[in-house]
């Protein structure tokens, strides 16, 4: 009986003069060329930006019942419960009342500043709130970017709308003061929807640069509050950029950094659309021009600059 003995597994075949490290031949397929022929992709490749923005927009009922269900569960477990979206705002503006308005006076010559004050704490805080949920998008919820696929930008867009649904809870309270303080209601007011469409495009801008920013540096969070309570107080928030530098001996570059400053834009606007005292004469030059311009370089620049590392967050 004739017995066949298997030969043992060695290295596979390789073509006569060929050594075993050689390339394959011209014929082969390589792994790239092996995946593209049977439709295999990069897992959490970044996709092309108009196709990121049309995952955002699929995702758009996504975004609003997250930033809702954000801004209902932020006092759920005060006992006032949504009553402090807009107390904390008043508290503030009262505080900044006795420290500027009071001790340090800064009330004078300006007509209105209750109102004045309150519109200001209001909007800027609107944009404040909005760079700090922003800057931990990413890095405070890494178990949800890491459990499912879904357009990153979709957090921070959330938190900035959070922001704007706040907003609008205080702006009813600060219709009350206007009306409370003999501010009369007038056609103007109607301006306070393209000043919020606008801004809010800039906050949501600067919401994705600081989210990309802190995905990797959480330390960022910790440098925040330090950077934007120096930003209020250039802001006129407090105090009236024009009363404060007319007469004063201040390089002409610094007064147009002040009127230029993006959150001084956005609260001279809204000022001037809901307070009378306030007129256009007080508003810097080209403030429209400002504020969309503003608007378009945030929004526009921040979008892309979170989608250039798309595929980067969550990882490491």
């Amino acid at each position: 009986m004739s017995q066949v003995i298997d030969a043992p597994p060695g290295p596979a075949a390789t073509p006569s003069g060929a050594s075993p490290g050689t390339p394959p031949s011209s014929g082969a397929l390589s792994p790239a060329e092996l995946a593209a022929r049977h439709g295999l992709t990069v897992s959490g490749a970044r996709p092309t930006l108009p196709a990121y923005v049309g995952q955002l927009w699929r995702r758009r009922h996504f975004i609003t019942a997250f930033a809702t269900a954000k801004l209902t569960s932020q006092y759920s477990q005060a006992k006032l419960g949504q009553v402090w979206q807009v107390m904390t705002p008043l508290l503030n503006a009262a505080v900044y009342y006795f420290i500027f308005g009071v001790l340090m006076n800064t009330r004078r010559g300006v007509e209105d500043y209750v109102p004045f004050l309150v519109t200001g704490v209001f909007v800027f805080t609107f944009t404040q709130q909005s760079v700090m949920a922003g800057t931990r998008a990413i890095s405070g919820n890494l178990g949800l970017v890491r459990a499912l696929h879904f357009p990153r930008a979709a957090l921070p867009v959330s938190f900035a709308l959070q922001q704007l649904q706040q907003l609008l809870f205080s702006m009813c309270a600060l219709v009350v003061i206007l009306l409370a303080f003999g501010v009369p209601p007038t056609p103007a007011w109607l301006l306070v929807a393209p000043v919020l469409v606008l801004q809010f495009t800039f906050n949501t801008g600067l919401a994705l640069i600081v989210a990309r920013m802190g995905s990797k540096t959480p330390d960022i969070a910790q440098l925040m509050p330090f950077l934007l309570r120096t930003w209020m107080y250039t802001s006129g928030v407090m105090w009236s950029i024009e009363k404060v530098v007319a007469g004063r001996d201040i390089p002409e570059f610094v007064k147009v950094l002040l009127e230029c400053n993006p959150a001084a834009v956005y609260i001279d606007l809204m000022r001037f659309a809901l307070i009378d005292s306030f007129h256009a004469s007080q508003l810097p030059a080209h403030v429209w021009a400002w504020a969309l311009g503003w608007a378009l370089l945030a929004g526009v620049g921040g979008f892309i600059y979170f989608w250039k590392a798309e595929e980067t967050y969550g990882r490491g």
